[in-house]
């Protein structure tokens, strides 16, 4: 945008940018006034936002330096709101004083326009249109909301903003890499994605259909989903059952994407070692479970089930607590494992941790580079995943039941991905 400054004068640029962004915010002003039943309460739309717009830019550019004009016209036209305000209040009941604000907003654009960079002042602009705009998607989003979900973000930026930097980063046990400090980073971390995927879950896909729960279930916690899968597709109807499977594999999928974004925010070193097998084994997932999708017979009476809220919040003071006494105990495990065991020892630690959450196991490692070799590191978290996956495997087959007709189709998808893992881990050792 300031390119344009080299062609055009530099007067003409602004005025004609504060004039287009005072009608396009007047111009959302009218949308919303169309909606309503008269207009007798408004302070003005298109034309009167446009006219601010103009206004402001003429009293800056008229005093560029103290702004006194700029300041005094501000003035009076906060007055004159406040009367509108006043009217609207006594009159006609009506309290908001969203508009009011709009306008001032209207009255600065020209200031902004001609002291900030060009991203600055389009976001600006974007945003109040967005705002503007996103009323009534607002109002629906905080009718849905649980009474406690405002706390639960609260805790979420407390354990994030303020516990998290007040920690010491002082080893706790002599020569183990363990600190307060680390043990908070990595629960910040996992707790922040598997809550944005509890937020996905509720408020977006709240009405998902049952592979859409797969996807974003295993964002959150893909034993967790299998679990709730598996007992769902009991009551489920024939022309469902192998969409269960899917969305079990699918969620499989989503683990391999998950443990992707850790590594990288973690290690990059390990990152550029692991992503192309894990993300190979996130669409080899997601493959055999469109090929068990494909294979289910379809109906057109066929619905979709508004999903049940089985997930627990990632929030909750026990969910953090048990994954820190996990990260420490896997740490500890892996320290003195390493001293009398060596690698072979570390190599059975890291199948035996998939018979648990593996997450602190593989975040432990990846905290601890310095004394685990890379090549190391990236086997260990290969085997962890390949051990979760058999675990999830036998959930699956215990919560589904002994004469469910979807034991197959569980062993044979799941079968396969274990079976292609280690192919690629044998290719990878090799």
């Amino acid at each position: 945008m300031e390119q344009l400054y080299n062609y055009l004068p530099r007067e003409l640029v602004t005025f004609v940018l504060v004039t287009l962004f005072s009608l396009l915010i007047g111009l959302s002003q009218r949308r919303i006034s169309l909606k309503r039943e008269g207009e007798t309460t408004l302070f003005g739309t298109d034309r009167t936002f446009t006219f601010i717009g103009i206004l402001g830019y003429l009293l800056y550019i008229l005093d560029p330096m103290d702004m006194r004009l700029f300041m005094g016209g501000g003035a009076i036209l906060g007055l004159l709101l406040g009367l509108n305000y006043y009217v609207k209040q006594s009159q006609f009941h009506v309290f908001g004083v969203t508009t009011i604000i709009i306008a001032l907003i209207t009255y600065c654009i020209a200031p902004i326009v001609a002291t900030q960079p060009s991203w600055f002042y389009v976001m600006v602009i974007v945003t109040v249109l967005l705002l503007t705009e996103l009323k009534h998607t607002f109002t629906e989003f905080a009718q849905r909301m649980k009474n406690d979900e405002m706390i639960t973000l609260a805790k979420f930026l407390a354990i994030s903003g303020i516990i998290l930097p007040m920690l010491p980063n002082k080893n706790l046990i002599p020569d183990i890499n363990l600190t307060p400090y680390s043990i908070w980073l990595a629960t910040v971390v996992v707790s922040g994605i598997s809550y944005l995927s509890y937020l996905l879950k509720r408020y977006v896909f709240h009405e998902s259909g049952i592979l859409v729960s797969g996807i974003v279930g295993g964002l959150y916690s893909s034993t967790a989903t299998i679990s709730v899968l598996a007992r769902k597709s009991r009551k489920a109807s024939e022309q469902e059952t192998n969409d269960y499977v899917a969305a079990m594999l699918l969620a499989i999928s989503m683990m391999f994407l998950r443990f992707m974004i850790l590594i990288l925010i973690f290690s990059k070193e390990i990152f550029l070692s692991i992503y192309p097998y894990l993300l190979i084994m996130a669409i080899v997932a997601a493959l055999v479970a469109w090929f068990i999708h494909s294979k289910q017979r379809r109906s057109s009476e066929m619905t979709t089930d508004v999903e049940e809220d089985d997930s627990s919040n990632p929030l909750e003071f026990k969910v953090a607590l048990i994954f820190a006494v996990l990260f420490v105990i896997f740490t500890v495990l892996t320290h003195y494992t390493l001293i009398y065991a060596g690698t072979e020892g570390l190599n059975l630690l890291s199948f035996v941790s998939g018979f648990s959450d593996i997450t602190p196991f593989i975040l432990n490692l990846l905290q601890n580079t310095g004394s685990v070799a890379a090549l190391v590191i990236t086997a260990c978290s290969m085997q962890a995943i390949i051990s979760n996956i058999l675990v999830n495997m036998c959930y699956a087959l215990f919560f589904v039941g002994k004469g469910s007709k979807l034991r197959p189709w569980i062993l044979g998808g799941f079968g396969t991905v274990v079976a292609i893992n280690l192919v690629l881990l044998l290719f990878f050792y090799f």
